[in-house]
């Protein structure tokens, strides 16, 4: 079948539905403030146990990188992101579903061919990108002496 692409835009626009957005802005809104909420008070729990702010900083991040992961390998996490879009892509917790869910779909192909080859297929543009970009700001800072 040949299509030019205005005809293909009218035929997706005819099929798909008009998307909720109030109801998809609430959704994400509210499940990403209670996931920002959640740090903070684990925040203030380590911080209570006698941590510093660095430290409780650390262990938070720690924690949710944790149950991020636990919530994907039991897929709870892309049952609440189904629901909430965005909001569960607060960078840490969506970083680390972004981890752990390649590594869950290929396991099948073996430890090494399988899981630890495909748990970078996703986040591991964002690392190369990011160390990059760090490396490259480090370097601009020390040049111009902005240090």
């Amino acid at each position: 079948m040949d299509m030019t692409n205005r005809e293909y835009g009218a035929y997706v626009k005819a099929k798909a539905g008009r998307s909720p957005l109030w109801k998809d802005l609430i959704w994400a809104f509210l499940v990403g403030g209670l996931i920002c909420a959640g740090g903070q008070g684990l925040r203030q729990f380590y911080m209570s146990r006698g941590m510093d702010a660095d430290a409780a900083g650390g262990a938070v991040s720690i924690t949710l990188i944790f149950l991020a992961a636990l919530l994907t390998g039991l897929g709870t996490f892309d049952k609440l992101a189904k629901r909430a879009g965005a909001g569960t892509l607060v960078p840490i917790t969506g970083f680390a579903n972004a981890m752990v869910s390649p590594a869950l779909e290929f396991k099948s192909e073996g430890l090494v061919t399988g899981v630890a080859a495909k748990m970078f297929t996703i986040a591991g543009p964002v690392l190369v990108f990011g160390i990059s970009a760090s490396v490259a700001y480090g370097l601009l800072l020390v040049l111009f002496g902005l240090n």
